[in-house]
């Protein structure tokens, strides 16, 4: 994309400017054709100017789903709040072919400008449009089906008998609904829309709202009731051959679930969940949801995981079907979750919209957030408190990099707001809002967001409109209720009475980036503190200046009352009561931040850990095992205190601490398979399977106990698996033997069939009926483990082959490619591979999943997340140095996978002679 213009912020002087340029350019094209490509327009922002504002849009929409391609018409009211000329709107890839004025009854035709670099058109009008009226533009407009995954675009099916169906569908956030029909498409720019849409009769016609009124003659014509008033991303159409279920809630919002004919019996779950969640919502919001009705939407071609289009939701299929006998537990909580995140957004996002893309997080971290709130009440049996840690752990690690950015920053063009679209914006987004609940206690902040959402309905908003309206709280002592210990807080240094200024504090939280480390040195009753940015990098510049106003939480070894104390200095002293044994800071990880324990005070926990580990809570546990290996990456402990801690881990058995204790350990030994070190990492998974050894030998091959027990069993039984521990591979090649001699009828426990699945894809013939099992199954929890497993396998023929047809998408559908690409890459025997395919259609990639976005961020910093050579550090940066501009070194997450590269190779230079005298320690201790 062209350099583009920056925007001076003083709208009315452009606005103003914005005339005579109209006029000068009227002059040289009033005899010009009627659309004009590639000519300057008379307005070089990227932003529209404010000179109009969209009332209402009547749309009209024709796919044709055998030539693929729509012609449509859209008239918008609009309101003049400035004297103009021209009309500046969007249009991306749109034919237009008719544009008039309509005003006082009259109609003029207008003069048509395209930009294509600004994705802008402007519509020209030779007299002057005065200041106060109510007009509307008129535009008649063709373009084919998007083979992208975004805008109006082109999804296709195969039936049980191999017949392909074809449907159309929308995703428009961030900038794609300009795509499908010209509009103001950015999110302040809010009006109501009415919308038509023609079909041929086996078809059926979705938008956001109820449909109205069918016109049968041949094609039918649906009218779908007017919208509420909302920002163009939230607008959708769905034409298909779908078919429904539905129930009504308890306020009366009509719920359905649309999927392929073949997979409705798939969607019992998805609905009685949409069902719960919306009434939640509605009475936890004291807000009712606006709409008549909300449809939820399988669609079999969809980037994302899904998206909260107001009234009419779409999902990935693997989001949204679930199969009590395949579907694992860990899918089913995948699957409540993201419906929870969808659903929230109703009212975040939807009802309350940010003003502009820069405070993306105002939607995505409210979602993230609420996905937790929501979930542990309508279904505490799935145990969301054991993955919400996980959210901050990954979100740490990309704030952990200089290439991060403030939760609220700048952008401009697509690109940039593609880009904010990541562990920023919705993990560390959702980890403040949770420490600021934990901060103001949870009544008070509900009461907040309740009175944001209140104030703002229907209208846009800045984060500092969230942070006014949490204002005003009294900080006093309470006590809450924390699983089943009773925890009662209480202020080290400040008032019950004492009034928060919460825009004060959060500003620090959001407007610059990165986290605090927090250095704790105890002398008898005194606790020294001290603050700095955690930064894995080595650049002294990115860490100073940088100061956070830090809700500190603590408990001792002589108190169960969780103390806090709010830290706003570079240093600071607080005093105990008395000595204490121990000291463990951010109580059960409820703030966004880690914890240096100086002068012994790691080796008081790591003794404390292996003698009774219980006294902590499995959050604690996991913070500290987390904290300690972060220290390690910036040089302020010695790896083998990190792995001393670790050594406790061999009498856990909480999901947390276990899968915690993977994430740090696991990435040791994936760094020495790039560096062909055979016998080192062969000792590290040794240590890693004996570590685990009793804890796997305890697991049954079935699907009993609880979800958290249900997914640790699933992820060591893989790792077992996988590292050829002899015991789980024997029991898993059985099971594969019996489940292939069936011709796969043989149910399998949904939480184990990865393991088996895994092993069967080790030979050729295994693979092969693997594969012939995708091909024909229609249940999306099945294809997605066998998806997994043939990716995992060590056939390198095969794994090439997998990602060729995963591009072509017949077979294996292009929306599975970015996670087969980095499933392989992260196979030992194909990570080579998964480098070169990305290098060779590295612009196929960026065509079809668009520049920016998350999807080719993780297929970037995934693929290359454990080189650790200077070889592949030069090769990395010489690949995406040859780009163009734009689409190479400029992008965040080409920076994010350099840096990752440069701190492996710092890692791995500095600890591996650590590490293997350590394991050789090991391995003396374990002989004596």
């Amino acid at each position: 994309m062209a350099q583009l213009h920056k925007s001076s912020g003083k709208r009315t002087k452009l606005s103003l400017s914005l005339d005579l340029l109209v006029e000068r350019w009227w002059r040289l094209v009033a005899t010009s054709p009627f659309t004009i490509k590639n000519q300057a327009l008379p307005w070089d922002n990227i932003r529209l100017p404010q000179a109009v504002k969209p009332l209402h849009y009547d749309l009209l929409i024709h796919p044709n789903l055998t030539s693929l391609d729509f012609t449509g018409f859209v008239q918008i009211q609009l309101e003049v709040l400035q004297e103009t000329s021209a009309i500046i709107l969007h249009s991306k890839d749109l034919h237009i072919s008719k544009a008039e004025l309509v005003e006082s009854g009259r109609t003029h035709p207008l003069q048509v400008l395209e930009l294509p670099s600004n994705q802008q058109v402007a519509l020209l009008s030779s007299d002057v449009i005065v200041k106060g009226r109510q007009c509307a533009v008129s535009l008649t407009f063709a373009a084919n089906l998007s083979e992208t995954f975004h805008g109006f675009y082109k999804s296709t099916y195969r039936t049980r008998n191999g017949d392909v169906r074809v449907l159309a569908s929308t995703q428009f956030e961030p900038t794609s609904a300009r795509s499908a029909f010209p509009c103001f498409d950015e999110p302040a720019f809010k009006a109501n829309f009415s919308i038509r849409i023609r079909r041929e009769a086996r078809h059926v016609a979705l938008s956001n709202m109820p449909r109205t009124v069918e016109l049968p003659d041949g094609i039918l014509e649906d009218h779908f009731d007017t919208s509420v008033k909302m920002s163009t991303y939230l607008v959708a159409f769905l034409v298909s051959d779908f078919v429904s279920i539905s129930k009504t809630s308890l306020h009366g919002v009509k719920i359905s679930v649309y999927t392929e004919p073949e997979k409705i019996s798939q969607a019992e779950f998805a609905l009685d969940a949409a069902v719960k969640l919306l009434d939640f919502y509605e009475d936890y919001f004291d807000i009712p949801y606006p709409l008549p009705k909300q449809d939820l939407a399988a669609i079999p071609d969809f980037q994302v995981g899904a998206m909260e289009n107001w009234g009419l939701t779409t999902y990935r299929e693997s989001a949204l079907l679930f199969d009590p006998t395949k579907s694992s537990a860990s899918e089913k909580l995948g699957i409540t979750m993201i419906i929870a995140h969808e659903l929230a957004h109703q009212w975040f996002g939807n009802l309350v919209t940010m003003q502009w893309w820069n405070d993306l997080w105002l939607n995505e971290g409210f979602a993230k957030f609420m996905e937790f709130v929501s979930v542990s009440v309508t279904h505490p049996e799935l145990q969301v408190e054991d993955i919400f840690l996980d959210k901050c752990f990954s979100a740490m690690e990309v704030d952990a990099l200089s290439s991060s950015h403030p939760v609220s920053t700048h952008v401009e063009n697509p690109t940039q707001i593609e880009e904010m679209f990541d562990d920023v914006s919705y993990e560390k987004g959702a980890c403040v809002l949770n420490m600021l609940q934990d901060f103001l206690s949870a009544d008070a902040f509900k009461n907040g967001i309740v009175r944001y959402l209140r104030r703002y309905s229907y209208k846009n908003t800045v984060t500092s409109d969230l942070w006014n309206s949490l204002t005003n709280v009294s900080l006093c002592e309470r006590i809450s209720l924390h699983g089943d210990r009773v925890i009662r807080y209480s202020w080290h240094n400040l008032m019950a009475d004492d009034k928060l200024d919460v825009q004060g504090m959060m500003d620090t939280w959001t407007l610059q980036e990165g986290f605090p480390l927090i250095s704790v040195e105890v002398k008898g009753r005194e606790v020294r503190l001290s603050q700095e940015r955690y930064l894995k990098s080595a650049e002294s510049s990115k860490t100073s200046g940088f100061l956070w106003h830090i809700p500190l939480t603590y408990m001792t070894s002589k108190s169960s009352t969780v103390h806090r104390f709010l830290l706003t200095t570079k240093t600071d002293v607080l005093y105990l009561p008395g000595e204490v044994d121990w000291i463990k800071f951010n109580v059960d990880m409820n703030g966004y931040y880690i914890v240096h324990y100086e002068a012994g005070g790691w080796d008081t926990l790591t003794d404390l850990l292996q003698r009774n580990h219980m006294a902590l809570s499995s959050n604690d546990r996991a913070s500290l095992i987390s904290s300690i290996f972060q220290l390690v990456s910036i040089g302020e402990v010695p790896l083998d205190k990190a792995l001393d801690l670790s050594l406790y881990l061999s009498k856990e058995r909480h999901i947390m601490p276990v899968m915690q204790g993977f994430s740090e350990l696991v990435p040791l030994y994936k760094l020495m398979e790039k560096r062909d070190m055979e016998d080192l990492e062969k000792q590290m998974k040794g240590y890693i399977v004996n570590l685990f050894r009793d804890l796997i030998d305890l697991q049954s091959w079935t699907n009993d106990g609880s979800v958290s027990e249900r997914r640790l069993r699933s992820y060591l039984l893989l790792f077992a698996c996988v590292r050829g521990y002899q015991p789980c591979v024997d029991k898993a090649t059985a099971l594969f033997v019996k489940w292939k001699k069936s011709n796969g009828t043989m149910s399998l426990p949904s939480d184990v069939s990865l393991a088996v699945y895994f092993v069967g894809a080790r030979s050729p013939e295994g693979w092969d009926f693997l594969f012939e099992t995708y091909r024909h199954s229609l249940y999306t929890s099945l294809k997605f483990q066998i998806k997994a497993a043939l990716t995992s396998s060590p056939l390198t023929e095969k794994l090439r082959w997998i990602m060729e047809q995963s591009l072509e998408g017949d077979v294996v559908k292009t929306q599975d490619l970015p996670s087969v690409l980095v499933s392989v890459s992260k196979n030992p025997k194909g990570y080579k591979h998964a480098w070169d395919f990305l290098r060779a259609n590295w612009d196929r990639l960026v065509k079809k999943f668009e520049l920016g976005s998350q999807t080719i961020a993780n297929i970037v910093t995934e693929v290359t997340g454990s080189y650790s050579t200077k070889e592949m550090l030069e090769e990395v940066r010489s690949f995406f140095s040859s780009k163009l501009e734009g689409t190479g070194m400029e992008l965040r997450c080409v920076q994010q996978a350099l840096e990752n590269i440069e701190e492996n190779i710092r890692w791995t230079d500095k600890n591996l002679p650590l590490l293997k005298a350590w394991l050789d320690r090991q391995g003396s201790l374990q002989r004596e």
